[in-house]
């Protein structure tokens, strides 16, 4: 994404609130209960939320499955968030007449977790600091867009905005691979 694509979409001026025209679940799903109602950086508290909440998914993950279960625990979370928030998404644009606003975080929360599906849970139990590398890939791949994840915006409605996110965690995943095996030496 060049400078100007770059202007465009984040420096409209955003009105205050606006989640407000969709219903309350609506808005609770797709801000991820509330943190993409942060007035500065929305996507960035919404990918920080799941990295938080990511940490007792793979504590519970590694405690409860066997090592196959706690492997693709996030990948089976990404998935269910892509394919459940595509409606909500559709609704909340609808409900509030626009298109791929920073305050829908959900995007965001399937990004990091398709990041972490690359790094067993266990792993994330053991070396927690893992989900602050993988925030910041996946931030940089959200927020610059390389490699083609820009194209993927461009799918209609909430399906534009998932997608791209969802590539940019499987970017940032494939880079995740080397860290996890330079903490298996």
């Amino acid at each position: 994404m060049n400078k100007e694509e770059l202007k465009e979409k984040y420096g409209k001026k955003r009105e205050p609130h606006e989640w407000r025209g969709t219903d309350r679940f609506t808005a609770l799903v797709t801000t991820f209960f509330g943190s993409g109602m942060s007035p500065k950086a929305p996507g960035t508290m919404g990918s920080l939320a799941a990295a938080v909440v990511a940490y007792p998914m793979a504590l519970a993950a590694s405690q409860s499955f066997g090592k196959i279960g706690a492997h693709i625990i996030f990948l089976v979370a990404a998935l269910v968030v892509f394919f459940g928030a595509i409606p909500f998404v559709n609704k909340a644009m609808r409900d509030t007449g626009t298109e791929d606003p920073g305050w829908i975080v959900i995007d965001e929360v399937c990004g990091v977790f398709m990041a972490l599906a690359f790094v067993p849970a266990g792993t994330i139990v053991a070396h927690p600091w893992i989900l602050a590398i993988a925030f910041g890939l996946f931030r940089f791949f959200d927020i610059l867009k390389p490699l083609g994840i820009h194209r993927f915006e461009k799918f209609p409605g909430a399906w534009g905005v998932m997608a791209d996110d969802l590539l940019g965690g499987i970017y940032a995943g494939l880079l995740l691979i080397p860290v996890y095996y330079a903490t298996t030496l």
